[in-house]
Protein backbone atom coordinates (compact mmCIF):
# COMPACT_ATOMS: atom_id res chain seq x y z
CA UNK A 1 0.00 0.00 0.00
CA UNK A 2 1.37 3.11 -0.92
CA UNK A 3 0.07 6.45 1.03
CA UNK A 4 1.59 9.83 0.63
CA UNK A 5 3.02 10.75 4.23
CA UNK A 6 1.96 14.54 5.45
CA UNK A 7 3.33 14.58 9.21
CA UNK A 8 6.75 15.97 9.00
CA UNK A 9 8.21 13.91 11.92
CA UNK A 10 6.74 10.69 10.77
CA UNK A 11 8.23 11.49 7.43
CA UNK A 12 11.61 11.40 8.82
CA UNK A 13 11.47 8.50 10.95
CA UNK A 14 10.39 6.65 7.97
CA UNK A 15 13.40 7.72 6.35
CA UNK A 16 16.10 7.36 9.01
CA UNK A 17 14.83 3.88 9.35
CA UNK A 18 15.06 2.99 5.41
CA UNK A 19 18.70 4.53 4.71
CA UNK A 20 20.04 3.32 7.82
CA UNK A 21 19.46 0.17 6.63
CA UNK A 22 20.73 0.83 3.31
CA UNK A 23 24.41 1.31 3.79
CA UNK A 24 25.67 -0.01 0.30
CA UNK A 25 23.44 3.21 -1.20
CA UNK A 26 23.52 5.47 1.74
CA UNK A 27 27.00 4.42 3.48
CA UNK A 28 27.91 8.53 3.90
CA UNK A 29 26.36 9.55 7.55
CA UNK A 30 26.21 13.42 6.93
CA UNK A 31 24.52 12.68 3.21
CA UNK A 32 22.15 10.85 5.26
CA UNK A 33 21.20 13.08 7.88
CA UNK A 34 20.98 15.48 4.76
CA UNK A 35 18.16 13.15 3.22
CA UNK A 36 16.92 12.41 6.35
CA UNK A 37 16.53 16.87 7.17
CA UNK A 38 15.29 17.70 4.18
CA UNK A 39 12.84 15.08 3.80
CA UNK A 40 10.37 16.66 6.09
CA UNK A 41 9.69 19.68 3.52
CA UNK A 42 9.19 17.29 0.56
CA UNK A 43 6.48 15.36 -1.09
CA UNK A 44 6.40 12.00 0.42
CA UNK A 45 5.62 8.41 -0.25
CA UNK A 46 5.89 5.61 1.66
CA UNK A 47 5.26 1.58 0.74
CA UNK A 48 3.44 -0.42 3.87
CA UNK A 49 3.49 -3.92 3.93
CA UNK A 50 1.89 -5.43 6.68
CA UNK A 51 1.69 -2.21 8.09
CA UNK A 52 5.55 -1.31 8.55
CA UNK A 53 7.36 1.24 6.12
CA UNK A 54 9.19 -1.00 3.64
CA UNK A 55 10.33 1.84 1.05
CA UNK A 56 9.81 5.80 0.65
CA UNK A 57 10.08 8.39 -2.18
CA UNK A 58 10.44 12.14 -1.84
CA UNK A 59 10.55 14.49 -4.74
CA UNK A 60 11.77 17.78 -4.20
CA UNK A 61 10.41 21.27 -6.42
CA UNK A 62 13.94 22.14 -8.22
CA UNK A 63 12.41 24.89 -10.35
CA UNK A 64 8.87 26.08 -11.06
CA UNK A 65 8.23 23.42 -13.85
CA UNK A 66 10.79 20.77 -12.49
CA UNK A 67 10.78 18.34 -9.45
CA UNK A 68 13.31 15.94 -8.57
CA UNK A 69 13.30 12.46 -7.28
CA UNK A 70 15.62 13.51 -4.14
CA UNK A 71 15.74 10.26 -2.55
CA UNK A 72 14.20 6.70 -2.86
CA UNK A 73 14.66 3.62 -0.41
CA UNK A 74 13.50 0.22 -0.44
CA UNK A 75 14.14 -2.19 2.56
CA UNK A 76 16.90 -5.34 0.86
CA UNK A 77 14.21 -8.02 1.76
CA UNK A 78 11.61 -6.18 -0.44
CA UNK A 79 13.62 -5.38 -3.75
CA UNK A 80 12.38 -6.50 -6.94
CA UNK A 81 8.59 -6.86 -6.06
CA UNK A 82 7.47 -3.99 -7.41
CA UNK A 83 7.58 -1.28 -4.31
CA UNK A 84 9.77 1.24 -6.09
CA UNK A 85 7.61 1.10 -9.41
CA UNK A 86 4.80 1.89 -7.48
CA UNK A 87 6.43 4.70 -5.08
CA UNK A 88 7.15 6.42 -8.98
CA UNK A 89 4.10 5.69 -9.98
CA UNK A 90 2.31 7.35 -7.37
CA UNK A 91 4.82 10.06 -6.95
CA UNK A 92 4.50 10.71 -10.74
CA UNK A 93 0.40 10.84 -10.52
CA UNK A 94 0.88 13.51 -7.65
CA UNK A 95 3.92 15.39 -9.82
CA UNK A 96 1.53 15.80 -12.68
CA UNK A 97 -1.64 16.72 -10.56
CA UNK A 98 0.34 20.02 -9.29
CA UNK A 99 1.36 20.98 -12.56
CA UNK A 100 5.24 19.81 -13.28
CA UNK A 101 5.98 19.39 -16.73
CA UNK A 102 9.45 17.66 -16.07
CA UNK A 103 11.43 14.87 -13.14
CA UNK A 104 14.35 14.51 -13.18
CA UNK A 105 17.03 12.27 -11.05
CA UNK A 106 20.41 11.39 -10.26
CA UNK A 107 22.70 8.65 -9.47
CA UNK A 108 25.99 7.47 -10.40
CA UNK A 109 26.91 7.27 -13.91
CA UNK A 110 26.43 3.57 -15.31
CA UNK A 111 29.25 1.22 -15.36
CA UNK A 112 30.70 2.73 -12.51
CA UNK A 113 30.22 0.40 -9.38
CA UNK A 114 27.58 -2.36 -10.15
CA UNK A 115 24.96 -1.41 -7.33
CA UNK A 116 24.35 1.72 -8.94
CA UNK A 117 24.45 0.03 -12.11
CA UNK A 118 20.94 -1.71 -11.25
CA UNK A 119 20.05 1.67 -9.80
CA UNK A 120 20.38 3.40 -13.49
CA UNK A 121 18.71 0.07 -15.50
CA UNK A 122 15.76 0.71 -12.87
CA UNK A 123 15.33 4.72 -13.85
CA UNK A 124 15.91 3.72 -17.43
CA UNK A 125 13.34 0.94 -16.76
CA UNK A 126 10.70 3.78 -15.63
CA UNK A 127 11.09 5.76 -18.66
CA UNK A 128 13.94 8.19 -17.57
CA UNK A 129 16.51 9.66 -20.08
CA UNK A 130 19.82 10.16 -20.08
CA UNK A 131 20.13 14.10 -19.58
CA UNK A 132 24.04 15.07 -18.41
CA UNK A 133 27.00 13.34 -16.50
CA UNK A 134 28.53 15.56 -14.17
CA UNK A 135 31.74 14.08 -13.79
CA UNK A 136 32.73 16.45 -10.68
CA UNK A 137 29.73 16.97 -9.11
CA UNK A 138 30.17 14.65 -6.24
CA UNK A 139 33.77 13.80 -6.73
CA UNK A 140 36.01 11.92 -9.59
CA UNK A 141 35.02 8.44 -8.43
CA UNK A 142 31.43 9.12 -8.45
CA UNK A 143 30.33 10.95 -11.80
CA UNK A 144 26.97 12.32 -11.50
CA UNK A 145 24.62 11.00 -14.07
CA UNK A 146 21.45 13.09 -14.35
CA UNK A 147 18.49 11.59 -15.86
CA UNK A 148 15.19 13.38 -17.06
CA UNK A 149 11.43 12.39 -18.29
CA UNK A 150 8.49 14.74 -19.13
CA UNK A 151 5.82 14.56 -17.57
CA UNK A 152 2.92 16.01 -19.93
Amino acid sequence: MIKQILNNEDKQEIARMILEALPEWFGIPEATEEYIMESAEQLFFAAFIDGKAAGFLCLKETGRDTVELAVMGILKDFHHQGIGRALFTAAKETALKKGYSFMQVKTVKLGCYKIYDDTNRFYLSLGFKEFEVLPTLWDKHNPCQIYVMALK
